[in-house]
C-alpha cells in the first residue's frame, strides 16, 4: 500500500550530498544499486517500491560526466515504468549547461538536448542551480527550479572574509556580472569587472580591470571554475591594479585538467566552492 511519501535516490555521482540531503529531511535513501556490465552498459535495480510515490532523484553532472546522465536518465525510467507518482530530478550542477547557444556554425546546443532527454526519460521537474544561463529554464516543457548559491557566498563572506566591509566584488568576465552586482548590492559594497578576451575555449590571453582595487580585499565571483586559468589570472590582474588580498568565490569547483596546480601556484588567498560537485580527494592536494 503506498504511503504517497518522499523517496529520494542517489546516482553514482554524489551520493555524499544526496546523504546529507536525506538526513536533513528525516529520511533514508531509497535502496538503488547501479552496475555496469562488462560491455560497460549501465544496469539500474530500485530496490524498494515506488509505486504512487514522489520520487526525486540525485545526479550532478561531474565526474564520469556522460556515465553519470545515462545513469540518471535509466534511473527516471525505471521508476516512470515503476508507476512513480511524479519524478523529479535533482541536478546540482547541470550537465553540458556551457553549450546553451550556437556560438558558431555548426555548434551543437548541447544543453537543450540533455533538457529534452529528461523529459522523454519521464521526468516530471527538474531543480538544478545556479545555471551558467537561466535561458536553459526555456528549454523544458517541465517545471524548473533553478536555486541559488547566493545567500551562501554572502554568509560566507561576512563569516570568514576579515574586513569584508571595505572589499570589492569583482565578476571575472561580463557574462557573470549580474550575479556579482546583485552580490555587491547586498552587501552594500563597490563592484568591478574584469574583461578577459579568449584565444580558444578554457585559454584566456588577456584581461583588462574595469574599477578600482587599490588596497581593497577583492572577492572574484563567479559560477564555475573548470580549469581555473580564468582565476589564476584574474588574481594576478587585481594584485597588479593594488589589491591587498584576492579571494575566490565559485559555486560549481569542477576543478578539471590541471585546476589545482594553478590554484596552488597563484597568487589566490583562498579558493571556496560549494558542494555541487564532490571534492573529497581534491582536497588532499
Amino acid at each position: 500500500m503506498s504511503s504517497n511519501s518522499i523517496r529520494i535516490l542517489a546516482g553514482n555521482s554524489h551520493p555524499a550530498l544526496a546523504r546529507l540531503i536525506a538526513k536533513r529531511l528525516g529520511t533514508d535513501l531509497a535502496n538503488v544499486t547501479v552496475t555496469k556490465y562488462s560491455n560497460q552498459e549501465t544496469a539500474v535495480t530500485i530496490g524498494e517500491s515506488v509505486r504512487d510515490e514522489d520520487v526525486y532523484i540525485v545526479q550532478s553532472g561531474c565526474g564520469e560526466i556522460n556515465d553519470h546522465l545515462m545513469e540518471l536518465l535509466i534511473m527516471i525510467n525505471a521508476c516512470k515504468t515503476a508507476s512513480a507518482r511524479r519524478i523529479t530530478a535533482v541536478l546540482p550542477c547541470f550537465p553540458y549547461a556551457r553549450q546553451d547557444k550556437k556560438d558558431k556554425s555548426r555548434a551543437p546546443i548541447s544543453a537543450k538536448l540533455v533538457a529534452n532527454m529528461l523529459t522523454v526519460a519521464g521526468a516530471d521537474h527538474v531543480i538544478t542551480m545556479d545555471l551558467h544561463a537561466s535561458q536553459i529554464q526555456g528549454f523544458f516543457d517541465c517545471p524548473v527550479d533553478n536555486l541559488y548559491g547566493e545567500p551562501s557566498v554572502l554568509r560566507y563572506i561576512r563569516d570568514n572574509v576579515p574586513d569584508w566591509k571595505s572589499a570589492i566584488i569583482v565578476s571575472p568576465d561580463a557574462g557573470g556580472a549580474k550575479r556579482a552586482t546583485s552580490i555587491a548590492d547586498h552587501l552594500d559594497l563597490d563592484f568591478a569587472l574584469i574583461h578577459k578576451e579568449r584565444k580558444k575555449a578554457n585559454e584566456v590571453s588577456r584581461m583588462v580591470l574595469v574599477g578600482d582595487v587599490a588596497g581593497k580585499v577583492a572577492i572574484l565571483v563567479d559560477d564555475m571554475a573548470d580549469t581555473c586559468g580564468t582565476l589564476g589570472l584574474a588574481a594576478k590582474t587585481l594584485l597588479d591594479n593594488g589589491a591587498a588580498a584576492v579571494y575566490a568565490i565559485v559555486i560549481h569547483g569542477v576543478l578539471s585538467g590541471k585546476a589545482l596546480d594553478v590554484i596552488n601556484n597563484s597568487v589566490l588567498t583562498r579558493v571556496v566552492v560549494t558542494n555541487t560537485i564532490p571534492h573529497a580527494e581534491k582536497k588532499k592536494q
